[in-house]
């Protein structure tokens, strides 16, 4: 089958700490989502989500975005921005007016959205996200549409996310200096979700956990939208640096033992087999590792003790985030892994063990033209950017009289239009 009329063209940047990767999704004539091209590598520039060496990151930035241009065939001049650090905060504003029995008019909508807008409070913070959630009449939730229905009383609940200014202004800057505009700045768990979670999911209660390279975002959705968000600066690389002070072996040495031999699940057998420390062109260069045999090995059995320790530092936090956030008891349902530090092997089951709830590893969806290296859980987050992006309309700034709402009860991608127009008044 050959390749349908692509209509537009979607470019996104995930800044991790990691790594830096980027996608270009074109949608077709048939409202097919295809990847058009995908390119990443390592970071720059970022720690723990934050940019700290300018002309690094650009660079880093750059390239991702040009091996992704020259997969793609094609260029493109703005990109949607992934944000996983930025000291990323989460509310939800509850809003309601008076109707007073009658039917209820478009006018009557625009303006519970104009105060939904004016009550929130960024106390100087910058608000990279307002979108409603979902309309209530007399209380009852889960309105999709209130025009035309009867009530007292209109409610809107509006998702808000904040970030601190200083940080979203650096990577902004960044990505333009490496020419190229900026559509909008994402919030990873919001694009992460986008990716990993059915509606379903978002309705009855998930907690999608990212785990990035030096930070792990914790985001609780429930009753169809993200209701709580929780940093912690702490991440897979962080096992990786454990590994290489625990053997004395450098850093790329312990990254590929992490990735190659390590699991999150010890086996009876470990204790027997040996893991080289050198890898293949490595020769014998380098100081031997701390408890290796004269062949340079270590038991694997060591290796999954240092990663288990650090996995259990990592799961303590987790829980300690959900029990603030509330999800515990009947509220718990399942809990979703995502990110770079989610294709360690046996992570899930160790998680299910330590959290106590059902856990599976968030991964991107099928798309069309997605290569298989980037339908890890790594890669989660860039697909998810792309598909908000479709999902946002372009050039809406403000709610007019030819505002038409189209409410979907997902929590996700929910009148995008508004949200913008929240983002362009802040």
């Amino acid at each position: 089958m050959g390749m349908p009329r692509i209509n537009r063209v979607f470019g996104a940047v995930n800044v991790g700490s990691f790594r830096i990767s980027a996608m270009i999704m074109g949608l077709s004539e048939t409202g097919e989502m295809i990847v058009l091209g995908s390119g990443h590598r390592a970071s720059q520039g970022i720690k723990r989500g934050y940019v700290t060496d300018m002309a690094a990151a650009t660079y880093a930035i750059r390239d991702a975005v040009e091996r992704a241009e020259k997969n793609a065939g094609t260029s493109v001049s703005s990109v949607w921005i992934g944000c996983s650090g930025a000291g990323l905060g989460s509310q939800v504003a509850n809003i309601e007016i008076d109707i007073g029995g009658r039917r209820i008019e478009e006018e009557d909508i625009e303006l519970l959205l104009v105060a939904a807008r004016d009550s929130i409070q960024p106390d100087g913070r910058m608000v990279l996200h307002a979108q409603p959630a979902h309309y209530t009449l007399d209380g009852a939730h889960g309105v999709a549409n209130p025009r035309g229905l009867h009530a007292e009383q209109l409610g809107v609940d509006i998702h808000v996310m904040l970030a601190d200014g200083a940080p979203v202004r650096n990577l902004i800057e960044v990505v333009q200096n490496a020419h190229l505009e900026v559509e909008a700045v994402v919030a990873a768990p919001i694009a992460a979700g986008y990716a990993c979670l059915t509606p379903e999911e978002r309705e009855l209660g998930t907690a999608l956990i990212e785990i990035g390279g030096e930070v792990t975002n914790v985001s609780l959705y429930a009753g169809g939208m993200l209701l709580g968000l929780k940093a912690i600066p702490f991440g897979s690389t962080d096992i990786t640096d454990a590994i290489a002070s625990s053997f004395g072996i450098r850093r790329f040495q312990a990254e590929r033992l992490k990735c190659v031999s390590g699991s999150a699940i010890a086996s009876p057998t470990d204790h027997r087999e040996m893991i080289p420390v050198n890898g293949p062109g490595d020769g014998e260069a380098g100081p031997a590792a701390r408890g290796a045999d004269d062949s340079n090995r270590i038991p694997r059995a060591e290796l999954v003790s240092v990663v288990t320790e650090q996995l259990a530092r990592l799961t303590d936090e987790i829980g300690k985030a959900l029990k603030a956030m509330g999800f515990s008891g009947s509220r718990g349902s399942q809990v979703v892994l995502t990110g770079g530090g989610a294709e360690l092997a046996g992570v899930a089951e160790f998680a299910q063990a330590a959290l106590g709830r059902p856990v599976r590893i968030g991964k991107p969806p099928a798309l069309r033209g997605l290569p298989e290296a980037h339908s890890a859980a790594g890669f989660a987050t860039l697909a998810g950017l792309c598909l908000y992006a479709a999902d946002d309309p372009i050039d809406i700034r403000s709610v007019g009289p030819s505002y038409q709402p189209t409410m979907r009860y997902t929590g996700l991608g929910l009148v995008n239009r508004v949200a913008r127009a929240v983002r362009e008044y802040f």
